[in-house]
């Protein structure tokens, strides 16, 4: 019999890609969920109309300015959402009492404090900001076991493992008779680019993808391939896999997700359309299935499916993540924090698209012995490796 409870939803990112995809999701089931809080960082616009779409109990603008704006607007149109401001605003809708499910898809470190105080909480988290766990693997499963959250990966690699894994899976890879996490790539615009060329890649250029609409950040993570290497530590916190068994498997086309590998030799794969209501629909009804508004998948429209290694030449953003998470520590952090710095420097013109790699390996070899075994550890940890990475990227900016 299913669950007729109304899940009440705390969408952190309400303006973003994966925000709106759950706002479609949670529109098309007003019998299953309920739009509790909603969160942006200034896009007021935006918030104007999903707060008189949704009718949230509060509004969250991590701009101050942009809160006044918003509250302004939504009295103006008799709107009885109240409006917060800033980070502790953030953890407060992550942690309300009467929030069941947090969707956690604020981009970048950002996104850490909420999400990790939404699992301290109990709740149903549907994980979405890869830096939560990134930042802080140990930390933040530690969180979810001893606070008994039920964690759900949304990204839709991650998702794609998770429903290959037996359904009680608990982190215990060699329990089960888990060989290798398989994680599909695209392969980004740049794929069959020539090496030569790469340099003189243009924002626009690095995020037109050719399967998935995204932000412009994770865009440029997809075309360094820094979002699989994010993806593979990420998988190693989730599934309790270590590197040397997360496999990349660049996949044009899009349509197998992941797959795992069994000891008898078996692989399960998962297959759609590339669309992110298919994960956030699986993960926001689990164990059930709902209506995702997604097309069917047609096998024969699709006729063949190739797959390819990665190159590390051509990807080394890919080769620097695996060499963090063996590195372990703070390493993973710093890389983060580095590319974060190193891809808003591009999109700025202020770097170019070949520097990304470069200033995010310069930053590793610099920033040495920082800590993340507290959440004020880990915050320092991000902030001396932004002070390092932004010294690099001037350098770089000066000497071209």
């Amino acid at each position: 019999m299913p669950d007729t409870t109304i899940q009440r939803v705390t969408v952190l990112g309400a303006t973003g890609s994966i925000g709106m995809s759950t706002l479609d999701v949670i529109a098309r089931h007003p019998d299953r969920f309920e739009a509790f809080a909603l969160t942006a960082q200034a896009s007021v616009d935006r918030m104007v109309e999903l707060c008189m779409r949704f009718s949230p109990r509060f509004a969250v603008m991590a701009n101050p300015s942009a809160a006044a704006q918003l509250r302004d607007r939504l009295k103006g149109e008799g709107a009885s959402t109240e409006v917060l401001e800033g980070a502790e605003a953030l953890i407060e809708v992550a942690q309300h009492d009467e929030v069941d499910a947090v969707m956690a898809a604020i981009v970048g470190a950002a996104g850490l404090a909420p999400t990790l105080a939404a699992a301290r909480a109990g709740k149903r988290v549907l994980l979405a900001n890869k830096e939560a766990l990134v930042l802080s693997g140990a930390l933040f499963m530690d969180a979810v076991a001893s606070s008994g959250a039920q964690l759900l990966p949304i990204d839709s690699e991650h998702n794609a493992v998770f429903q290959a894994l037996p359904h009680d899976y608990r982190r215990n890879a060699d329990e089960r008779g888990i060989r290798r996490v398989l994680l599909t790539a695209s392969g980004g615009p740049f794929r069959e680019r020539s090496l030569e060329s790469l340099q003189d890649v243009t924002p626009d250029e690095a995020c037109a993808h050719p399967n998935w609409v995204m932000g412009r950040k994770i865009s440029v993570d997809s075309a360094t391939m820094m979002n699989k290497g994010l993806e593979v530590i990420e998988a190693h916190w989730l599934f309790g896999v270590p590197a040397e068994r997360i496999d990349v498997v660049v996949h044009p086309q899009s349509v197998i997700h992941s797959m795992v590998e069994y000891a008898d030799g078996s692989v399960l794969a998962q297959l759609g359309n590339p669309d992110m209501r298919t994960p956030i629909a699986h993960a926001m009804a689990y164990p059930e299935r709902i209506d995702a508004g997604v097309r069917s998948l047609d096998l024969f429209e699709i006729a063949r499916l190739t797959f390819e290694r990665p190159d590390f030449g051509r990807f080394p953003c890919l080769a620097l993540a695996y060499q963090a998470l063996r590195e372990g520590g703070a390493a993973a952090a710093v890389l983060n924090a580095a590319n974060e710095e190193a891809v808003a420097a591009f999109l700025d013109g202020r770097l170019g698209y070949r520097g990304i790699a470069d200033v995010i390996s310069a930053t590793l070899e610099r920033a040495q012995g920082l800590s993340v075994d507290s959440l004020e550890a880990i915050i320092n940890a991000d902030a001396r490796a932004r002070d390092i990475a932004c010294t690099e990227i001037l350098a770089r900016a000066t000497s071209r």
